[in-house]
């Protein structure tokens, strides 16, 4: 009956709110009401500061969350453990990816989801603050992030590929036969890019500040696939990571255009919360991302792009 309660509070505190925390958990509100307060008498703490409606928590329930959420990952970590000694690998892998990573995500869950035909992902796209909050508060299993954001040392990191930067270009346009171009070149033409709260953005426009650019697009996004969907027809170029190749390819009518400048970006890895004993799906997932040699993969897909003038 503790892990049940522990679960209803981690969901109170998720919610913020009993009767939405209630229907999260397939109970009543009285039902949850209850449990938390026998939970509080059984700990000889007070954990809900109450009101009329729900006002947080006490610092003692802050402490009594921390430990929830770590008991309840460990409670699943036991029976991943149990079930892949008994029949393979099940559970559900949770998974955050910051938006920009999300075009190769499938290099990574394609081949876990083979070896491991009985487990399942749930992938969901989150910001780098709200990824480090869901491996702190052990809500995501492993994440798929930059590597240089200042994620806590409680997580264990693995490198999968440095992004590189191209600029996508209408063949008929003022770069259409080049062989390269700078960022200042780059900064001249009609562009879409991602809007500027993507962290993606901030290193392009760090990367044409660096040439004394400052490039004003016509059309920002928030998304790649909204980005993709403006290039079509001829009008925009668009300095993008080689990474987004892998899913969306080199639009007709365009080519891709190498950029002077560094060889390579930020890292991006795989992240996993440092956590004992480990999750066993974040450590299936980590030995897969060790033999797919994701950047070896992405840089020939590069290479193939920039020898066949796409």
């Amino acid at each position: 009956m503790l892990l049940r309660r522990l679960e209803y509070l981690v969901a109170l505190a998720r919610e913020r709110h009993f009767a939405r925390a209630a229907a999260a958990c397939h109970v009543s509100q009285p039902s949850l009401s209850a449990a938390i307060r026998r939970l509080e008498h059984e700990l000889g703490v007070p954990i809900v500061r109450r009101g009329r409606r729900y006002e947080g928590l006490t610092p003692e329930g802050e402490v009594v969350l921390a430990w929830a959420h770590r008991i309840l990952a460990e409670r699943d970590a036991l029976h991943q453990e149990l079930s892949a000694l008994r029949d393979g690998l099940t559970g559900t892998l949770r998974l955050g990816i910051i938006p920009t990573v999300v075009p190769v995500a499938a290099l990574l869950t394609g081949p876990f989801c083979d070896r491991h035909p009985h487990a399942r992902v749930a992938m969901e796209s989150l910001s780098s603050l709200d990824i480090r909050r869901g491996l702190a508060e052990y809500e995501l299993d492993a994440a798929m992030t930059y590597l240089d954001d200042g994620e806590p040392r409680q997580v264990r990191r693995y490198p999968l590929y440095e992004e590189r930067y191209v600029l996508l270009t209408p063949v008929g346009g003022p770069l259409g036969d080049a062989a390269g171009a700078t960022w200042s070149e780059a900064a001249a033409l009609p562009l879409c890019l991602l809007g500027p709260r993507m962290r993606n953005r901030r290193i392009i426009d760090e990367c044409f500040a660096a040439e004394g650019a400052a490039p004003v697009p016509a059309v920002e996004s928030d998304s790649v696939a909204g980005l993709y969907a403006h290039l079509p027809g001829g009008r925009w170029s668009s300095v993008i990571s080689h990474a987004w190749l892998h899913m969306f390819g080199v639009p007709p009518g365009m080519r891709v255009v190498p950029l002077a400048g560094p060889a390579h970006g930020p890292r991006v890895g795989l992240v996993v919360a440092r956590s004992e004993p480990p999750s066993v799906l974040a450590q299936a997932l980590v030995k897969v991302a060790r033999q797919t040699r994701l950047r070896d993969a992405l840089d020939s897909l590069l290479t193939a792009h920039l020898d066949g003038h796409d």
